[in-house]
């Protein structure tokens, strides 16, 4: 397990009411149609466990993983929803799977062999949800080839051949071609079970929708939606409000970074605080340390980008290169002290900085900027 710095002042608080709230937005949205809230990853950066209970006591229906090891830490810290493996997984791991009451997914011939061997082996009914391949082309079943995988499944008595599901690749796209895109995924979706429902095929949970389309596809909500970065507070793309702003409703996000000053010092016009020098202050100032680095998940990129941090409800520039463990900031000749509360991502008085912003000026994506934030930063659940 890695350890966590729970010695030093730098932790992440995550909301318990935010989570509650996205769920119950999301619902409000997705009507009938079951929430699957996906918790890989570390649930974003989240916290896995904590995040896990917390949207499922907030109405959540399903929770899904990337990784087998990932689903035996929920069921080891007793959660018993269904938990669906986002990705076929190696035959070998497969028993360990089943063992846990892990939903496998199929996305080829020989894994749809794999599942049905092991499931033979253990004994029992284990459910299945087969993936196609709709044009992500990362992982899937070609839709030609869907009889096959369908006929070994359903041969096998072990086998609940229970989902059939696919991803959307530009579902957060506003452009023509890739709403255009998008539809045609569908189509060829629908084209599928249509093809099964003639051979008396019916999976009983349908599923398409990530978060950008349970917000932006009315028509790709079925059975399930698997929602992810919007269950967290975040919008694939501004353009997807809508759909909560009918509601009246937008999202919160949950996860707040932060820290405290451990040193403050005085340093004069033409000084170059932290490594290589890189910046020569324009005037004497105060520079307070803040214990948070590159290794928790703060990107050095943020330093020539602009970034900044809140203290004291206001906001104050990095001074030097962010490093491993810290980071020197630019406080000015305003009175700053050691112990004083840092703000490095969340609210702070009427300030405010988001992963978006942080996104923004690191030439990179929220959901890469929530996943970074490093294992050694402690997860509190708060209110």
């Amino acid at each position: 397990m890695p350890v966590e710095g729970v010695r030093r002042p730098a932790w992440a608080e995550i909301s318990r009411s935010a989570l509650a709230h996205n769920v119950r937005a999301l619902k409000a949205v997705l009507g009938d149609t079951l929430l699957c809230a996906v918790v890989k990853a570390n649930a974003y950066g989240h916290g896995a466990q904590l995040a896990a209970r917390a949207v499922i006591d907030g109405g959540a229906d399903w929770l899904a993983v990337a990784i087998v090891d990932e689903g035996i830490e929920l069921r080891g810290s007793g959660i018993s929803a269904p938990i669906l493996l986002l990705a076929e997984i190696p035959p070998e791991t497969i028993l360990d799977a089943l063992t846990h009451s892990l939903t496998l997914t199929v996305g080829s011939l020989a894994g749809a062999r794999a599942a049905v061997e092991a499931a033979e082996q253990l004994g029992g009914l284990h459910r299945v949800h087969v993936k196609i391949d709709t044009g992500m082309h990362r992982m899937g079943v070609e839709p030609s080839l869907i009889d096959d995988v369908v006929d070994v499944l359903n041969a096998a008595p072990t086998i609940d051949l229970e989902g059939l599901y696919t991803h959307f690749s530009v579902a957060d796209g506003s452009s023509a071609e890739d709403r255009a895109f998008t539809r045609g995924q569908i189509e060829k979706f629908d084209d599928v079970v249509a093809r099964l429902a003639e051979r008396g095929v019916a999976p009983r949970v349908l599923h398409l929708a990530n978060s950008a389309g349970a917000l932006g596809y009315p028509e790709a909500r079925r059975s399930m939606a698997r929602v992810g970065l919007a269950l967290y507070g975040y919008l694939p793309e501004g353009w997807l409000a809508g759909a909560l702003e009918e509601q009246g409703l937008k999202l919160e996000p949950a996860l707040t970074l932060r820290a405290q000053v451990v040193a403050v010092r005085k340093l004069e016009i033409g000084e170059r605080p932290s490594y290589g020098r890189r910046r020569a202050l324009d005037r004497p100032a105060t520079i307070a340390t803040v214990p948070f680095g590159y290794a928790d998940g703060y990107p050095r990129r943020l330093f020539e980008a602009g970034a900044d941090v809140l203290i004291n409800g206001r906001r104050y520039p990095l001074a030097g290169s962010v490093t491993m463990d810290q980071l020197l900031v630019d406080c000015g000749d305003d009175a700053v002290q050691p112990g004083d509360d840092v703000v490095l991502l969340g609210r702070q008085g009427d300030e405010e900085i988001t992963a978006e912003e942080w996104a923004g000026r690191a030439d990179t994506i929220t959901w890469e900027i929530l996943c970074g934030i490093g294992a050694r930063v402690p997860r509190v659940l708060v209110d």
